[in-house]
C-alpha cells in the first residue's frame, strides 16, 4: 500500500491535542514536529508545567511555549501559530482541533476526557488501554452517533495487531492465533545461568538444558521452561488489557482466562501457538495470547512484537519460504507472521490521519465487548481496603487480572479491573475470589461507570441493564 497514495486529501494538515505526555504522549509530540500532514502544538497534563516541559524537551523553542490556564490565552497562543501547554482539557477543546490523543494511562481521567473531547465534535485516538479495556466499544458507539471517530493507534500493540489480523484475513490466510510478546524478553546466559527480564535477573541453571525445542512435546516444555523461571514475573495485566482489546475489535478470545503465555524462542512460536492436533498448546483457533521471548544475549529480540500464526495449506510454497527465512513449525503446519517492533507516538501518525482524512478507525470495523479484563484477589482483602492503581503497568496490589466474557454490571457480575481501580471495597474479598461490582464502593458520579453503563444498554439486553441499573439505585 502506498501511504502517499492512500492519505492523499486536499487540505490544511490535521490539528492534534495530547493528552498525558508521558513516554507515549512526549514521542508523539516529537515525531509530531516532523509529520508533514500533521500539527501537534497542544499538549495538556495534570500541570500545564509538565506540559510545557514535555513540548521543550522535544526541541520547541521556549519562546513559542505558552501555558495556558484559559481557553482565551489558549486561542491566541494558537491564533499566533504557537503551541499551547496546559493543565486541563477544558482550557484548550474549543482549539480548531481535528483529534484528541487520550494518552493519560489513567481510566477515571480519560472518560472525562472522551466526553469532552465527543461533546466537542473532536476525534478521538485512545492510547490509554486501560479506559478502552472498560468501555472501548461504548465509546466507539458513541463516537459514530456524532459522526466522529475513537479508534486506538498504531504504535501501541492493539491496533498494530488488528491490523495484521485483517490483512491476513484479506489474504484469506486461516489464522489459528494472534498476539504479541510480552513486553520484556526473557534473556539466558548459557556462561553463567543466570535468567533476566525486565531489570531483574535470577540464577535458572535448568534453562540450559531447555533452550531448544527439539521433538519435546510443546506442553511438558512449556511447563519445565515456566518452573525453571519460576521467580520471575509470567503473567502481566497490560498484556491481557492488550489483547482484550484485540478480541473486542476482532471476536478472537483467550483459550484460558489467564494466557498460556509460554517461554518460547521466536522460532518456536507457530509449534507452541498451534492447536493440540497439531502439537500445540490450543484447544481451539482464532484465540489469542502472547509469548515471553526467550533468547541469548547475542540474539535478536521480538521488541513487544505482534504476530498472527496461519495454517501452511500448500507444503511446497512454505517449504520454499521456511527456506527464505520465514518462521514455520516443526511439523510444518503453521507458520508466524510478524511485525517485530511497536513505535509508541513515533508511528502514531498514520492512525490519527486515518481518523482525521479518511473518517476511519484502526480499530475493529464494529468493536463489540466480547471481553472484560476482571480482577482476582491475590490475598485476603479486608473490607475498606483501597485498590490504589499504580506503578509503570498500573496494577492493583493484592488483586490480579484475568479475562473472561463480557457482561453487563450487575451486582453479582464481575468488576472490570480498571473500573474497581482506586475504588475502595465494601466488604471483604477472600483470597482467589472475583471482586464483584457489590464488592466495590463506586461513586454514583463516576464518569467511567456512567460510560459502562451506557455501553451495556447499547450492546446487552435492555431487560438485564434495565435491571441492574434498578439493582444499583
Amino acid at each position: 500500500m502506498n501511504y502517499h497514495r492512500y492519505f492523499a486529501v486536499d487540505r490544511e494538515p490535521v490539528e492534534t491535542c495530547v493528552i498525558g505526555t508521558g513516554g507515549f504522549g512526549r514521542s508523539f509530540l516529537a515525531q509530531g514536529l516532523r509529520v508533514p500532514r500533521m500539527r501537534a502544538r497542544v499538549a495538556v497534563d495534570r500541570e500545564a508545567g509538565i506540559a510545557a516541559q514535555a513540548l521543550a524537551s522535544v526541541g520547541v523553542e521556549p519562546g513559542r511555549i505558552h501555558v495556558c490556564t484559559s481557553p482565551a490565552e489558549a486561542r491566541a497562543a494558537f491564533a499566533a501559530g504557537d503551541f499551547v501547554a496546559a493543565g486541563d482539557l477544558a482550557v484548550v477543546i474549543d482549539l480548531p482541533l481535528d483529534v484528541v490523543i487520550e494518552a493519560t494511562g489513567h481510566p477515571g481521567a480519560g472518560a472525562r476526557h472522551a466526553r469532552l473531547a465527543l461533546a466537542a465534535g473532536r476525534h478521538l485516538a485512545v492510547v490509554t488501554k486501560e479506559l478502552d479495556s472498560v468501555v472501548g466499544p461504548g465509546i466507539a458507539r458513541l463516537a459514530a452517533e456524532r459522526g466522529k471517530v475513537s479508534s486506538p493507534v498504531d504504535g501501541d500493540q492493539p491496533s498494530l495487531l488488528i491490523g495484521l489480523i485483517t490483512w491476513a484475513q484479506t489474504l484469506g490466510f486461516e489464522i489459528i492465533a494472534a498476539g504479541k510478546s510480552s513486553e520484556y524478553d526473557f534473556v539466558f546466559d548459557p556462561a553463567t545461568g543466570l535468567l533476566s527480564s525486565n531489570g531483574r535477573t535470577v540464577s535458572a541453571p535448568a534453562m540450559g538444558d531447555l533452550l531448544t525445542l527439539g521433538d519435546r512435546p510443546t506442553a511438558e516444555l512449556a511447563a519445565a521452561r515456566s518452573q525453571a523461571a519460576a521467580m520471575l514475573p509470567q503473567r502481566a495485566v497490560p498484556d491481557l488489557c492488550e489483547l482484550l482489546i484485540v478480541g473486542n475489535a476482532t471476536g478472537f478470545l483467550p483459550d484460558r482466562p489467564d494466557l498460556h503465555a509460554p517461554i518460547a524462542r521466536i522460532s518456536e512460536v507457530p509449534s507452541f501457538l498451534a492447536t493440540r492436533a497439531e502439537g500445540g498448546l490450543l484447544a481451539g483457533e482464532q484465540r489469542i495470547d502472547v509469548f515471553h521471548c526467550l533468547r541469548t544475549p547475542d540474539e535478536p529480540s521480538f521488541a513487544g512484537g505482534v504476530f498472527v500464526i496461519i495454517r501452511c495449506h500448500d507444503r511446497e510454497t512454505w517449504d520454499m519460504l521456511a527456506e527464505k527465512g520465514h518462521v514455520v513449525s516443526r511439523t510444518g503446519d503453521t507458520a508466524m507472521l510478524y511485525l517485530p517492533r511497536h513505535l509508541l507516538g513515533l508511528e502514531a501518525a498514520t492512525s490519527i490521519l486515518e481518523i482525521a482524512l479518511l473518517g476511519a478507525s484502526s480499530g475493529g470495523l464494529a468493536p463489540r465487548p466480547h471481553l472484560d479484563l476482571v480482577t482476582r484477589a491475590t490475598r485476603d482483602l479486608p473490607a475498606g481496603t483501597m485498590l490504589d492503581m499504580g506503578g509503570h503497568h498500573h496494577t492493583i496490589d493484592g488483586a490480579t487480572g484475568e479475562l473472561a466474557p463480557a457482561a453487563p454490571l450487575m451486582p453479582d457480575a464481575p468488576a472490570p479491573f480498571y473500573l474497581a481501580a482506586n475504588c475502595r471495597l465494601a466488604r471483604a474479598v477472600a483470597r482467589g475470589r472475583i471482586v464483584t461490582m457489590a464488592d466495590l464502593d463506586i461513586s454514583e458520579d463516576s464518569e467511567l461507570l456512567t460510560l459502562r453503563r451506557l455501553q451495556d444498554a447499547a450492546f446487552f439486553d435492555p431487560a438485564m441493564t434495565a435491571g441492574r441499573m434498578s439493582e444499583d439505585a
